[in-house]
């Protein structure tokens, strides 16, 4: 597996371009080009501000019933989760819409998952300013804390790539996976404390939901961006820590059942 991932590295300029060409085939043809980056997480800010703030209107104690403030809680954790959630679902098909590239072109196919983390990663990036003017616009300051988010996102890169190679290599083998995970992704959604804080007395009430909640990875990760720029404080790092190792171990499951299957993939897409 080390020799894999070392070969993977040789590929990094290849990796590079795909990433370019995939960021640039987004936007082809439209008016607002590459500027659809920026765009397109001001206009997600804008629809959530108005549903979740204005007309649902927020309950936590948290949010003092100001709809700017849940909003911009609200966006850290929509921005990773965009992340996340698009990455996995473009991976359950990128091996077999690639299936010409696998059988005529010599290269690791674990190259092709790792241009989608990567490609929806600079998305993810391009929306930070536009979090980040937001919390400047309704009068907050960043913290030191903000620091800590290079941290919280090499760990759900790995997070991700672990899916990644996992959802990829079993849908050519398995393809109903990709209709079921669009349907996970869903339940995950609302099983994420992305639209609700972690601190709500309902799930705080309830050990059920509490530990329901905390098995969830995914619930950590997004917690550590809402504490390092909402709360402006320091993320759980226990709860990180154990996020980090769990990430690992499914990178290393990940790639272990992308190699059991790697001569398959010719046959299959």
């Amino acid at each position: 597996m080390i020799k894999n991932i070392r070969e993977l590295l040789k590929y990094r300029v290849l990796i590079q371009s795909l990433v370019s060409r995939e960021l640039k085939a987004r936007y082809r043809g439209s008016i607002l080009g590459f500027l659809w980056s920026f765009f397109n997480p001001f206009l997600l800010l804008l629809v959530y501000t108005i549903v979740f703030g204005f007309i649902i209107r927020p309950r936590d104690p948290t949010f003092e019933a100001n709809p700017f403030t849940y909003s911009l809680f609200l966006f850290c954790g929509l921005l990773p989760w965009i992340w996340f959630s698009s990455s996995l679902l473009e991976s359950s098909n990128v091996l077999i819409i690639n299936g010409n590239l696998i059988k005529k072109i010599l290269f690791p196919a674990e190259v092709l998952p790792t241009v989608v983390v990567l490609a929806n990663l600079m998305n993810f990036i391009f929306g930070l300013p536009i979090l980040f003017l937001f919390f400047i616009l309704i009068g907050r300051n960043l913290t030191f804390w903000v620091f800590f988010l290079p941290i919280s996102i090499i760990i759900q890169f790995i997070l991700i790539l672990g899916f990644s190679l996992l959802i990829s290599s079993l849908s050519v083998i398995f393809r109903d996976i990709q209709n079921i995970l669009a349907n996970l992704v869903t339940l995950w959604f609302f099983s994420t404390p992305i639209i609700y804080p972690f601190s709500f007395p309902v799930i705080q009430e309830s050990k059920f939901l509490k530990i329901f909640l905390s098995l969830n990875p995914m619930t950590h990760v997004i917690e550590s961006y809402q504490y390092s720029i909402f709360y402006s404080s320091l993320p759980h790092w226990k709860r990180l820590s154990v996020t980090f190792i769990f990430s690992v171990v499914v990178f290393l499951i990940g790639y272990f059942v992308f190699n059991k299957l790697r001569d398959s993939f010719s046959e299959e897409v």
